[in-house]
């Protein structure tokens, strides 16, 4: 052993000297990086959700549901998911928020059918339907994509047609400013505690949990606050009749991260999530009878 000890020559510190400092320039890159994604959640999330809750208060309840449906919290969770754990598993989880928004249309349905019986019922009873559908979703996860979002879409059309009818009035004002920080507060949360959880719960999961209907409860809480059930009912509606976009998106991203890129399947989402709501506004929009004719003023009186 000590016929074989040989003295550090400088090439050969030099040599250690470099691999720690690469060690070291490594670690400093992959911290900046983490702050960099944490940094974006904690920004992006917050300013997609205070956008959307600006909308609601300038357009009404219906309309609020409508942008809240959008995947303003499931998109950005599945971009960080992509870019913190890679492509596969962030299309896995894609494909569970696909089959989530089967837990969604049941909240929705729920709270609409209950919304007469005060909010705190409602939101009580439309949460077990979310943990049933949730438990649906689960199973349906392992399905072909293009599978999932066909039962999505029929689930979705059939929710839409056991709502209740339609408020055939202006709705009350909303609350103040002060709600739609909270939801920006809830936004960030979820998308950060989402992404945290990913490495412990897997995929599906994180899918699933993206999918959870806070945001959308607490525009409708605050809207049946201050308009009644049917402004309440009105944001699940609304909700149900954004959600074949949102599908669209989720199934474009689980299909297409893989194959594509991180950033030609989130750009190709987005493109394919604004022409189905742009046919959903088509369709599910009223324009004439009441509905319409309260539209106006009422979208007048909201202005921010």
């Amino acid at each position: 052993m000590i016929g074989s000890w040989r003295a550090p020559t400088p090439q050969s510190g030099q040599a250690d000297r470099t691999r720690s400092g690469q060690r070291t320039e490594r670690c400093a890159a992959a911290t900046l990086g983490a702050m960099g994604l944490l940094a974006l959640k904690l920004v992006l999330t917050p300013l997609l959700i205070g956008g959307a809750s600006l909308g609601a208060r300038r357009w009404g309840p219906t309309a609020g549901g409508w942008i809240v449906s959008l995947p303003l919290t499931s998109g950005p969770v599945a971009l960080f998911l992509a870019l913190d754990r890679g492509p596969t598993f962030a299309a896995a989880a894609a494909h569970a928020s696909l089959a989530g928004c089967l837990a969604i249309a049941a909240y929705c349905l729920m709270y609409s059918r209950l919304a007469r019986r005060g909010w705190p019922v409602a939101v009580a009873v439309a949460g077990i339907g979310w943990l049933a559908g949730a438990l649906v979703a689960e199973a349906t996860a392992s399905w072909l994509v293009l599978a999932t979002l066909a039962l999505v879409v029929a689930a979705t059309a059939g929710a839409l047609t056991l709502m209740p009818a339609p408020a055939p009035r202006p709705s009350a004002a909303p609350a103040g400013r002060g709600d739609i920080v909270v939801r920006m507060a809830v936004g960030a949360c979820v998308v950060v505690a989402v992404t945290a959880l990913a490495p412990l719960v897997g995929p599906t999961v994180s899918g699933l949990l993206a999918m959870l209907p806070i945001i959308g409860t607490i525009l409708a809480v605050f809207a049946q606050r201050s308009g009644g059930p049917l402004d309440g009912s009105g944001v699940q509606r609304g909700i149900l009749s954004g959600l074949f976009g949102t599908a669209a998106f989720l199934a474009v991203v689980a299909v297409a991260v893989e194959p594509w890129g991180v950033a030609p399947a989130f750009l190709s989402g987005i493109v394919t999530v604004a022409l189905v709501q742009l046919v959903a506004l088509r369709l599910f929009t009223p324009t004439k009878g009441a509905g319409a004719a309260s539209a106006a003023p009422h979208a007048a009186s909201q202005a921010v």
